[in-house]
Order: structure tokens, then C-alpha cells, then sequence
């Protein structure tokens, strides 16, 4: 059996594909497309009710996005997997935005809020109404509503979230239960939480 890609030779290929070797994109894919994979597994969970986006095609449109942006640097794997999280989301967002204008008031894309562990396991809300919420949180505290992206949307542990945001990994853990607690409360004065 093959051995495990190390983080270094992500890192070292993404500099690469930044200098302008786009021969480091073919040797790139394989290491990072199972993450990439995992990432959009934990998004389609939650989206429950989705069934016209397969995970592959999640995938692969985030993807594109990722290795088509010409003008950044990447910093290491975790700055790639943390871009990556916000394509998907972005895609997401974007997906359940264009359902809602076409049922016209219908509802967007319900998630179950205990993803999220910020209500009970029967509750679910909107992905829209949870972007919505994280982007008044990020206008609030920046660092906070980066760490809800991080691990919500992209499924990153405290501990790539810490090493993303240069931040130790009790700060990510602090910032992420008050996060919480933020959003829970959000969420339910807005009451567009269901039952």
C-alpha cells in the first residue's frame, strides 16, 4: 500500500502551482481530491434534502474555482483546505439561493442545526439563514465568524482551524463554543427555526 501524501508535499506543490508550474496541478489533484471529497461528503449531509448536487460535482466545482484563481499564494495545505471550504460554501449558498428564487418562497435548503451543535437534534434552519447569521457574526468578529467557516463549513478539526488563523488551539475551541452560542441565539430570535 502506498504511503499517505505528507503535508509538506501539498504545501510544496501548492507553491509550486503558485509560482506558475501548472505541471504541480497534475501531481496535486491526488493528494488532495479524497479531503476535498471528505469536505463535500460533511456539506451533503447536511444537505438532506439536495439531490440535485452529487458530491463529485461539488467536488469538482470547487476545485475549479481553487486552481483557476491565477493571483494567490498559497500559504500551506491548511490555507488551501480552508479556500476550499469557502468555495463549497459559496457553491452551497449560491445552489440554495437560486432553489429559493425558483420555488419562489418555498423554503431554501434546510440543515440540521446539531451539525452545528447549537440546538437540539430535531431542530433544523435554513443554509441560508445560517450564512446570513454567520456573515452579521463576521461583521461583528471577524475571527470568530472565520472559525464557524472553518469548521461548519469546511470540516476542519480545532486543530488545522489553529494552524489556518495562526491561532493556538485553545483560542479556536474558546472562540468556536462562544460562536455557538452566538448563532444559537441568532437563530432563534429570528425564529426561523423549525421545530
Amino acid at each position: 500500500m502506498a504511503d499517505a501524501p505528507r503535508k509538506d508535499d501539498v504545501t510544496r506543490l501548492l507553491e509550486e502551482l503558485s509560482d506558475g508550474n501548472q505541471d504541480a496541478l497534475s501531481a496535486l489533484v491526488p493528494l488532495v481530491y479524497e479531503q476535498l471529497r471528505r469536505l463535500a461528503r460533511s456539506h451533503m449531509r447536511r444537505e438532506r434534502r439536495m439531490q440535485t448536487l452529487q458530491t463529485t460535482a461539488l467536488v469538482h466545482e470547487a476545485y475549479m474555482r481553487l486552481v483557476d484563481q491565477r493571483h494567490v499564494r498559497w500559504q500551506n495545505r491548511a490555507h488551501f483546505f480552508a479556500i476550499a471550504a469557502q468555495a463549497m460554501r459559496r457553491i452551497l449558498v449560491s445552489r440554495a439561493r437560486a432553489g429559493l428564487a425558483e420555488k419562489r418562497g418555498g423554503g431554501g435548503e434546510k440543515v440540521q442545526i446539531d451539525d452545528l451543535d447549537i440546538a437540539n437534534p430535531e431542530s433544523s434552519v435554513d443554509l441560508i439563514d445560517i450564512d446570513e447569521a454567520l456573515q452579521r457574526l463576521a461583521a461583528l468578529d471577524p475571527q470568530q465568524g472565520r472559525i464557524v467557516e472553518l469548521r461548519f463549513f469546511g470540516g476542519l478539526t480545532v486543530e488545522e482551524a489553529a494552524e489556518v488563523l495562526q491561532l493556538s488551539a485553545s483560542t479556536v475551541k474558546r472562540d468556536w463554543r462562544i460562536a455557538k452560542a452566538w448563532l444559537r441565539r441568532e437563530l432563534e430570535q429570528s425564529g426561523r427555526q423549525t421545530p
